[in-house]
């Protein structure tokens, strides 16, 4: 690091946590970030602040004003862009220093393998099921940590798995095979707030499995009911069964 990033990066380098070394590894990771959305926003922005190295950042959208409520990294005259394009151009705002690719397309098949393939970490800001189950399964393919994270109406969930760890359960051993009949934001709602809130915990989590430092939420599942402020852990086991990454696969 040379002295303009040590003094960019200085409030966290004073955490004995983090420190120097920390800060380097940051610097030298590469992370997926999939859906540029209520929680792929605040995702960018934290990460690209605190100096991940690389983002490559995943959407097939573009803007549009129903977005503006929540997706806090587009702004009005963004719409109609690209999410991947707006979304680039605020992180190159905040932080010049790190790179950033943009993946304007669905990730699938062989090309979701390929951008996994190239990553330190994932993280799922993604709002379907079908997504979900598919980057669940490329990380437990190429073993590759992910922070997941929903949201909808004034509910909130996250967890960690890391297929590195053997007492970790993937996406599949906590939901099974998933409800594609599932609302979306679009037809329950959600508060803005809400996915702001579930996304910075994502980047935090993000940062603590990259840096090296605290207990992720693996094996847990974080529960949080914004409409009387609490919040709720559950454990969650690995599935010996599962299709995914147990014997079931």
């Amino acid at each position: 690091m040379d002295d303009q990033q040590l003094l960019r990066y200085s409030r966290q380098i004073l955490l004995p946590q983090i420190d120097i070394q920390g800060q380097q590894r940051l610097l030298d990771s590469r992370v997926l970030i999939v859906g540029l959305g209520g929680l792929g926003s605040p995702v960018a922005l934290y990460l690209a602040a605190a100096g991940v190295g690389e983002l490559l950042l995943a959407d097939p959208d573009q803007v549009d004003l129903t977005n503006l409520q929540r997706q806090i990294i587009h702004h009005a005259a963004d719409i109609d862009r690209d999410k991947v394009a707006s979304a680039a151009e605020r992180v190159a705002a905040i932080n010049p220093q790190i790179s950033c690719r943009q993946l304007p397309t669905a990730l699938a098949g062989e090309a979701l393998l390929h951008a996994v393939g190239e990553v330190d970490l994932v993280l799922d800001c993604s709002d379907n099921f079908a997504t979900r189950h598919a980057v669940n399964a490329a990380c437990v393919q190429l073993g590759k940590p992910l922070v997941s994270g929903a949201a909808i109406r004034l509910e909130g969930q996250l967890s960690v798995f890391d297929p590195r760890r053997d007492d970790s359960p993937c996406y599949q051993c906590l939901y099974g095979e998933g409800d594609e009949q599932a609302l979306s934001c679009s037809e329950a709602g959600v508060a803005g707030p809400l996915v702001g809130l579930v996304g910075s915990l994502q980047a935090l989590e993000a940062l603590k499995l990259l840096a090296g430092f605290g207990e992720p939420l693996v094996g847990r599942l974080l529960l949080i009911d914004a409409l009387d402020t609490r919040f709720r852990e559950l454990r969650v086991r690995r599935d010996p069964g599962c299709r995914c990454c147990g014997a079931g696969a």
